[in-house]
């Protein structure tokens, strides 16, 4: 099968696209095209796929010069495909007319980002309502996979689960005697850069660093580098997914301070399934998701939503507790390990994922075949 992989919104080594279900495909001996922003990011293909860059839509005016230049592509990238995947909404007013069997994969809730970022009132009004109508006309149109159960509410037909799980080593990762917590992800005021600038700031007299890995918004940047020019943090930026969860590991826990926003309220962050990859215990904020699956499993702690200050200060007692404990902190660790491994590793549904990508490039060949 030859598959046409695109997204111009997300990073080139974005962890879903490249370093689950590409690779899935590629172990399956599958031929990929990737259209990507691979300039615009400083990225470079996967080994063993065919690469068309194309220009990152961040900000309007780059959005509507990206999806200007991935019409071209795409009609470049589907030239000799047997299937289209696509991972961003952007990507719907993109969409060749001759194109082979083509899958949306939503893993994002754009109409609810627009609903709850910092943005023009006109823009929160009208912007989630545009975005709807697009979703609907495109599940009238494309085949839909979802990354989570929480974007079935918006869809009304029964679309299949493709979880946005972790590769798990069988082992749990040991302990280090480095203190430092760690935060993995996208970076914003919503996902509490705010909040872990504080919790850096009390945390400091203690010898405790904070280590952020992940691309940061305009808004945050500057936050973010003055805290490390004034030796608060570390900040790495993007950093490739397997890399990145080696230098989390040892680390004496794992952030998620996600502010209470209905963009985050259902789903369990990927960082949370990572970090309890990686044998960390998981600090998050009382969100429902993440919550409810660390306070059954016992394998972190979850703190108040209020102002930062008050999140910082619940979030450093918790960290200064795994200190001061460390079996506390391998229990949690191993508990956490346990039930990713169990549940939630990505190689137990690759074969899944690929083996639907299969049956609809082919349903249609077969059904292009019959006569009408």
């Amino acid at each position: 099968m030859r598959v046409c992989v695109a997204t111009i919104v997300q990073h080139p080594e974005h962890a879903r696209i490249t370093h689950r279900q590409i690779r899935a495909l590629r172990e399956a001996a599958h031929d990929v095209t990737f259209i990507a922003p691979f300039r615009h990011c400083n990225a470079s293909p996967p080994p063993g796929v065919r690469a068309i860059d194309v220009p990152r839509a961040v900000g309007t005016l780059s959005r509507i010069k990206a999806i200007k230049a991935a019409r071209a592509a795409l009609r470049q990238g589907v030239r000799d495909a047997d299937l289209l995947l696509i991972h961003d909404l952007e990507l719907l007013l993109a969409l060749p007319g001759k194109r082979p069997p083509t899958v949306w994969d939503v893993h994002e809730d754009l109409g609810a980002e627009y609903a709850t970022v910092e943005r023009s009132r006109l823009i929160r009004r009208l912007a989630p309502a545009v975005i709807r109508r697009l979703e609907r006309r495109a599940e009238q149109r494309l085949h839909l996979i979802l990354a989570d159960e929480s974007h079935r509410s918006r869809f009304t037909g029964d679309h299949p689960i493709v979880p946005d799980h972790a590769y798990v080593p069988q082992e749990v990762p040991p302990p280090s005697d480095d203190h430092r917590i760690v935060y993995l992800g996208r970076i914003s005021a919503a996902h509490g850069a705010v909040e872990m600038i504080e919790l850096a700031r009390r945390l400091k007299p203690y010898g405790i660093r904070l280590d952020l890995i992940g691309e940061a918004d305009a808004r945050t940047r500057p936050l973010l580098q003055e805290a490390q020019r004034t030796g608060l943090l570390d900040w790495f930026g993007h950093v490739p997914y397997p890399h990145a969860l080696r230098m989390a590991e040892g680390a004496l826990a794992g952030l998620c301070l996600l502010r209470d926003l209905p963009l985050f309220r259902a789903p369990v962050p990927v960082k949370v399934i990572d970090y309890m990859a990686c044998g960390l215990p998981v600090i998050t904020t009382a969100l429902p998701g993440p919550a409810a699956l660390v306070e059954r499993l016992g394998c972190g702690t979850v703190v108040p939503f209020g102002e930062p200050a008050a999140v910082a200060e619940a979030a450093a007692r918790a960290v200064l507790r795994l200190r001061d404990d460390p079996s506390l902190r391998a229990a949690m660790g191993a508990r956490g390990h346990a039930e990713a491994l169990l549940h939630r590793h990505w190689p137990e549904h690759a074969g899944e994922f690929v083996a639907l990508l299969e049956r609809w490039a082919g349903a249609e060949e077969r059904s292009a075949a019959v006569p009408r």
